[in-house]
């Protein structure tokens, strides 16, 4: 495994920290996730009533597998000695509260460059370590909305609109990720820690690099919301998802001549080329008028015939029994630690042809905190001791 041997002590809750680290863990990071007694905020997620499967919430299965799980509580001085002997030994403490906790619970990064000065601090936020949102609470929702994407998402006219998962912590989590693999290299060279800082509201405008750079440079559009059937303000038609006699269909990118020739339309007016823009909204409600006509299949032989780009949309029942998806493997059925089915969804990279394995399903809260203490040389009777004070949770 790519990270074999690298040891990371992770202080993550919710989603873009915990899904960023499990990523590392997937290529061979020993990943320690310290959580208080009572366990992370993914583990309670929803509520009483929130949907579990195995055994936990869904949205601890998200971002936790491949993960050793302990309790300690880092307000009581014991604790904070355990987490700092194991910051000791780690190449990497990631770390996703607010901005300032960390000082506040003496683990600070410059506290922990005098425990271990060549250690990487890795730490996610929602607006960064310092400005004018730095004391904002960061979340996916916020980011979204405030960072411009919900408002392209949104069709001209309409109320804007939330992508339908949480984008911006999953890529956030990438980035955070990227980052940190970035350290490790220079670590690998030079031998020196870094800081790592990542953010959710910058992650949210990197997600829309490709809008963002269009529409600051050239003429400004009149707007950026997306017109009726296209996919977004700065594509043309007929670019966009539209309903069919059966099903929707997407259709990608491609010529406009070729694509209305494979639909038997024929405009009520002359086009020239940039009437595929100039004219989006009017052209491509013609073509959603024609394609209520038939059903899928009958569409997809004719744009086959012309090598035109288009998809069926799946919902998730259909993406379930994709055959690509099952080719891939990105679905993954394991077994929880309470011995539950349950479905993952597979680490996107492939190494050597192989995908990276599941080696520990999400664990259960502290499961692995008699272990990692026993290793740190803290007996079974300290551990009853530390336990009956609060200090830790066994699992």
């Amino acid at each position: 495994m790519p990270l074999e041997g690298i040891r990371i002590v992770s202080f993550n809750h919710f989603l873009m920290g915990p899904f960023g680290i499990q990523f590392l863990a997937d290529l061979g990071a020993e990943v320690i996730a310290i959580e208080p007694i009572q366990g992370a905020f993914q583990r309670h997620w929803g509520g009483d009533n929130a949907k579990k499967a195995g055994g936990e919430t869904t949205l601890d299965l998200v971002a936790n597998r491949n993960k050793k799980s302990i309790c300690l509580d880092l307000k009581n001085p014991a604790a904070l000695e355990i987490a700092k002997k194991l910051i000791a030994s780690a190449d990497v403490v990631a770390e996703n509260f607010r901005p300032g906790v960390m000082e506040k619970l003496g683990l600070g990064h410059e506290a922990l460059k005098a425990i271990n000065p060549e250690v990487i601090f890795a730490s996610a936020s929602g607006f960064g370590a310092d400005g004018p949102y730095v004391d904002r609470p960061g979340q996916d929702m916020i980011a979204q909305s405030l960072s411009g994407l919900a408002w392209i998402t949104g069709k001209t006219g309409e109320v804007p609109r939330l992508v339908g998962t949480s984008a911006v912590d999953h890529h956030g989590a990438m980035i955070f990720a990227a980052g940190i693999l970035g350290a490790l290299v220079k670590k690998t060279r030079t031998g020196k820690g870094a800081r790592v800082d990542v953010n959710l509201f910058s992650a949210a405008l990197n997600l829309q690099a490709e809008s963002l750079v269009c529409y600051f440079n050239g003429k400004k559009p009149e707007g950026s919301q997306q017109p009726a059937h296209i996919g977004s303000w700065y594509h043309e038609a007929p670019y966009g998802i539209y309903a069919t006699a059966d099903r929707y269909i997407g259709l990608s990118l491609g010529s406009l001549d070729v694509t209305l020739e494979a639909l038997g339309i024929v405009l009520p007016f002359e086009t020239d080329p940039s009437d595929a823009f100039v004219r989006r909204e009017e052209i491509s409600s013609i073509v959603a008028e024609k394609l209520r006509e038939k059903p899928f299949a009958q569409w997809a032989s004719a744009l086959d015939a012309r090598k035109i780009w288009y998809t069926q949309v799946n919902d998730y029942d259909d993406l379930a029994e994709d055959p690509q998806v099952k080719h891939n493997g990105d679905l993954v059925q394991v077994e929880s630690w309470n011995g539950d089915p349950i479905t993952l969804v597979a680490n996107p990279v492939r190494y050597d042809g192989k995908t990276a394995p599941i080696r520990l399903v999400p664990q259960k809260l502290g499961a692995q905190t008699a272990e990692v203490l026993s290793e740190l040389g803290v007996s079974e009777a300290q551990q009853q001791m530390l336990a009956e004070t609060g200090a830790i949770g066994l699992g």
